[in-house]
């Protein structure tokens, strides 16, 4: 089976995707290698590692050279967070859609943000026109940012969610995802209505993988959690040897890290 065809089977079930967000090739590997079965970028993580803003921002060629580092060394499927597109001219989406699939990924996520549903729609469409002509069939998951950037008034969203989620079906998508929808009643009920695998962002207050796959939930993504966790427990470390010098806590903290030089050998 293809890494495309293994990760649409994913979504299908029994169990719900729990998927972790990488943003480079050590910490895919690190994810893969602890159990994941597949694996996605998060946009934010990859362009903080590599010196930029979330928000459409890193440079496009940067965003392959890390996709292509990272699924040099992955055994599972890869997905990439590619925002918005980094464009909003579907026709320059679906070029660096291609190239996306060119660097080994089987799915992508795209993002409405704040631009007009409709172009969301036609960028959905293009991506889907250029991968089926690639010969792939790629996982498009489509994100509405109804809850996060709470584009309607509060007793609005979930009527509007529901309904870029069916414009977002008719326009090729694979999935759909809603981050910040995060009551388990209302997760059930976006489940219920949406015409795709539904996938939530990972954040305090939500319910966890158990409980969102009996809501009907089919997919959990750690977003920039595991980063976050990442680079927290650097910062400390950092803090703490600047601070004394001391070797000895520095190698204690370091304790059962990964043998990369032997997982890339």
């Amino acid at each position: 089976m293809s890494h495309a065809a293994t990760f649409h089977a994913l979504h299908a079930g029994p169990d719900i995707l729990v998927l972790p967000n990488a943003w480079d090739a050590a910490s895919a590997a690190l994810m893969a290698d602890a159990g994941a079965k597949a694996v996605a970028t998060s946009s934010a993580a990859v362009a903080w590692a590599h010196g930029y803003a979330d928000g459409d921002v890193l440079p496009v060629p940067t965003l392959i050279r890390a996709l292509e580092e990272i699924a040099r060394i992955l055994p599972v499927p890869l997905t990439a967070d590619i925002e918005g597109g980094y464009s909003d001219d579907p026709g320059t989406v679906a070029d660096t859609v291609r190239a996306v699939i060119g660097a080994g990924a089987v799915g992508i996520n795209l993002e409405d943000g704040r631009r007009a549903p409709d172009l969301h729609a036609r960028k959905i469409e293009a991506v889907r026109e250029a991968a089926t002509k690639a010969g792939v069939d790629l996982f498009i998951n489509a994100r509405t940012d109804v809850y996060l950037a709470q584009l309607v008034a509060p007793d609005l969203a979930e009527a509007e969610a529901i309904r870029r989620a069916r414009l977002y079906a008719g326009a090729g998508a694979s999935g759909i995802f809603i981050p910040f929808a995060n009551e388990a009643a209302l997760i059930g009920r976006l489940a219920a209505a949406a015409p795709l695998p539904l996938n939530i962002m990972s954040f305090a207050g939500v319910p966890t993988a158990a409980q969102l796959q009996t809501l009907g939930v089919r997919r959990l993504s750690s977003a920039t959690g595991l980063f976050k966790a990442a680079f927290a427990a650097l910062q400390s470390a950092t803090q703490a040897y600047l601070a004394s010098g001391d070797p000895g806590p520095l190698a204690a903290a370091g304790t059962g890290a990964p043998n990369f030089n032997a997982r890339f050998g």
